[in-house]
């Protein structure tokens, strides 16, 4: 769905990002394709900290973040949904019932939410560093400490070049290192070493591709690397970068007590540490220590740019003709060696048919829009796993929809994309559709159904398709004509059509199909 913006006068726009530590907003204005932030909230919800033992979200996690939301949707009244993104991040990819919260949020902010994987919160964490500095040549490492996991990126100028997000965060690496058998947290020369040791253990899998492809500047987003250096500043340890040297002269004075809650919390005032910050600080710090023993790193800037700008300037990307999903379908093309030229022609008959029964009922032209973007995506790559075999490719495919990175989609959409996929060809069942949202259902189910019926008029891989082709559907039946003799010179389409009226069957929908001369292929009812 592209969505236009006007330069003749500033519109609002906002982002909102749910982290597994805080929640953040940012309103911003675009003016003449320039995005100028006039409002930043951010609550710590520690979303993350309600993961229990079996990766569920407890109850009381879910209400902070949702009266967190409800006090961010009051913000956004006036802003259209499609002018608001809305991301989840490592809590709610790991949790195992974040399609609970997911529903409640949704309705609180009336915007759709995106959960979206470790790199492609990445990507979109580079992207809003990258707007908020100097464009200085040469490449540039970024780092952003989350609650539950760190996002590693080399890029230059706009463009990232290496991604990787670490399962290593502040509020998951207190609870693992930085509390007593009390649960109370301290923060002692053992605990540092353990969190130091294993932070710097897990990014030895990154260590010799990063500095393989190297660079010259080092900047941190993130409360976390944020905090850190106003503790150097206000320390008189650093005046402005972030140094190896400074940070462990921060974490001597941080263990001074750190073996008692009291003292600890007491030496955490002293160092100007911020009551919000202080039960993670020593966690975040670990993590960067680790980070810069590790990766070498001379020094490090700080940039308020994150998440949340960087899904500005992505949408705002999507609008001229920049969209990164369109270059993740292409690669994904190019990549698995698929016959672009035939998934065009698939492409155009499926998009075809959609737009006519658009055309047939009054839809809300964004979500119609959303949904032609899926069909499109999908038809593209449909044949993405005769790359592994021919044999059950459709399987295949779904496969590597499901599990590959790609950047610009969430995990929703991947997982749309895997399904029309699985279910472009041969057999169905309910089963196939059974874990989508009930909102989601009738619309996937449609585009599967339209995108099986372009597929079998190109059966032949001819790229031309019929001159005169229509289809409507009323309740769930599908109505599918063509005029002249297209269909009755084709015998086998019509054996395609035969053996399409039985799969469709199995899920409930009834199709019929013929040309003008007479009734070809029916549902047998």
């Amino acid at each position: 769905m592209k969505t236009a913006y006007s330069a003749a006068e500033p519109i609002n726009i906002a982002s909102i990002d749910m982290g597994s530590n805080s929640f953040h907003m940012v309103i911003a204005q675009l003016v003449h394709n320039e995005i100028r932030p006039i409002e930043k909230i951010g609550e710590k919800v520690q979303l993350g900290a309600g993961l229990d033992d079996k990766l569920m979200l407890d109850e009381a996690s879910q209400q902070r973040g949702l009266e967190c939301l409800q006090r961010f949707a009051q913000r956004l009244q006036g802003i259209p949904p499609s002018r608001i993104q809305v991301v989840g991040t490592n809590a709610l990819r790991i949790a195992r019932n974040a399609q609970d919260f997911v529903v409640k949020a949704e309705a609180i902010l009336n915007s759709p939410i995106a959960i979206i994987s470790g790199r492609e919160e990445a990507r979109l964490i580079y992207l809003g560093v990258a707007h908020s500095l100097s464009d200085d040549a040469g490449r540039r490492l970024v780092i952003d400490i989350g609650g539950g996991s760190t996002e590693y990126v080399i890029g230059d100028r706009f463009e990232p070049i290496e991604l990787e997000s670490m399962h290593m965060g502040c509020v998951g690496y207190r609870d693992r290192f930085f509390t007593n058998k009390a649960n109370e947290v301290t923060a002692t020369p053992e605990q540092f070493k353990a969190a130091i040791t294993e932070a710097s253990r897990e990014l030895l899998a990154i260590k010799k591709r990063f500095k393989k492809v190297g660079w010259q500047h080092c900047t941190g987003s993130s409360g976390s690397i944020k905090a850190i250096q106003q503790a150097l500043q206000e320390n008189k340890l650093s005046p402005h970068a972030i140094t190896l040297p400074t940070m462990l002269e921060l974490q001597k004075q941080l263990m001074d007590g750190g073996d008692k809650p009291k003292s600890y919390s007491a030496t955490l005032d002293r160092l100007n540490i911020r009551k919000d910050r202080q039960t993670i600080f020593a966690a975040g710090l670990a993590i960067l220590i680790a980070a810069f023993q590790t990766l070498k790193i001379q020094e490090m800037e700080f940039s308020d740019g994150a998440l949340r700008e960087g899904l500005l300037y992505d949408a705002l990307g999507r609008t001229q003709h920049e969209d990164v999903r369109e270059r993740t379908i292409s690669s994904l093309q190019a990549r698995y060696q698929i016959e672009s030229s035939h998934a065009a022609a698939v492409e155009a008959t499926a998009c075809r048919m959609f737009d006519q029964l658009m055309a047939a009922k009054a839809t809300d032209e964004a979500l119609a829009g959303y949904w032609r973007d899926i069909l499109q995506w999908s038809a593209r790559v449909h044949e993405i796993g005769l790359a592994i075999s021919h044999t059950q490719y459709h399987r295949h495919g779904a496969y590597l929809l499901e599990h590959s990175d790609l950047q610009g989609f969430s995990q929703r959409v991947q997982h749309l994309l895997s399904i029309l996929t699985r279910t472009h060809r041969r057999k169905l069942s309910d089963d196939l559709f059974a874990d989508l949202l009930p909102d989601d259902r009738p619309w996937v189910i449609m585009l599967a159904v339209v995108l099986r019926l372009a597929v079998i008029i190109h059966h032949d891989r001819s790229l031309n398709e019929p001159a005169a082709l229509a289809i409507n559907m009323k309740d769930n039946t599908y109505h599918l004509s063509f005029q002249d003799d297209w269909l009755a010179e084709r015998p086998l389409s019509q054996a395609d059509f035969s053996a399409e009226i039985a799969y469709l069957q199995r899920i409930k929908v009834e199709l019929i199909v013929e040309s003008s001369a007479s009734i070809v292929s029916s549902s047998s009812k």
